[in-house]
């Protein structure tokens, strides 16, 4: 290497690391295809969550979002999404198993979204999360659940609520509207 080629960038010197800069936010999915399952006061012990969710994996059953909000009562509620085409096998395990699982009860959610916000850039740039729920707080749509990546964030909200969270992040992040049609997906893509 001489001289001259102290002072250059690795660009310069070798010109296929050029390439288009990627964007920090590539583009919103949505996902009308998925239920929420919460099922309430499961006993607050080691092992609950990894019974629960090898029964759910011997069913055949495929957890998105998972959720543990736990009480002072020695309870916790667990939430978890999966295909809304799975809520019947769900609410069957859960019934056969109410007594070795201990919780008090079981609710099953159909009327869910969930929106996504997806670009590599996310993990280098801050302020993105604050965006994305601010958007969704300026419409007045509550989120349910949240999800999160270097790469994405994902928000459960009413299913009345999701073409208009899908409109608010879209406008958000000025993205048109060919880069969101590009990657939403109508099942169940996670």
């Amino acid at each position: 290497m001489n001289n001259n080629d102290e002072n250059k960038s690795m660009g310069e010197l070798f010109p296929d690391l050029n390439g288009p800069e990627s964007p920090v936010i590539s583009g919103v999915a949505h996902d009308r295809s998925e239920a929420q399952v919460t099922l309430r006061a499961v006993p607050d012990l080691p092992g609950v969550a990894a019974q629960l969710f090898t029964i759910l994996a011997e069913g055949g059953i495929n957890i998105d979002m998972i959720v543990q909000a736990g009480a002072a009562t020695g309870t916790a509620d667990i939430s978890f999404t999966m295909p809304q085409a799975q809520t019947d096998a769900v609410e069957t395990l859960m019934e056969s198993q109410a007594k070795s699982l201990g919780y008090d009860s079981i609710e099953v959610n159909t009327q869910v979204g969930k929106v996504t916000l997806v670009g590599v850039g996310m993990k280098t740039h801050s302020g993105i999360t604050a965006t994305f729920f601010k958007a969704l707080s300026a419409q007045s749509i509550n989120v349910l659940m949240i999800s999160t990546s270097e790469i994405r964030i994902s928000a459960m909200v009413p299913l009345a609520d999701l073409d208009d969270a899908v409109r608010a992040i879209h406008t958000a992040f000025n993205l048109d509207a060919e880069q969101i049609e590009a990657v939403v997906y109508g099942g169940t893509g996670r």
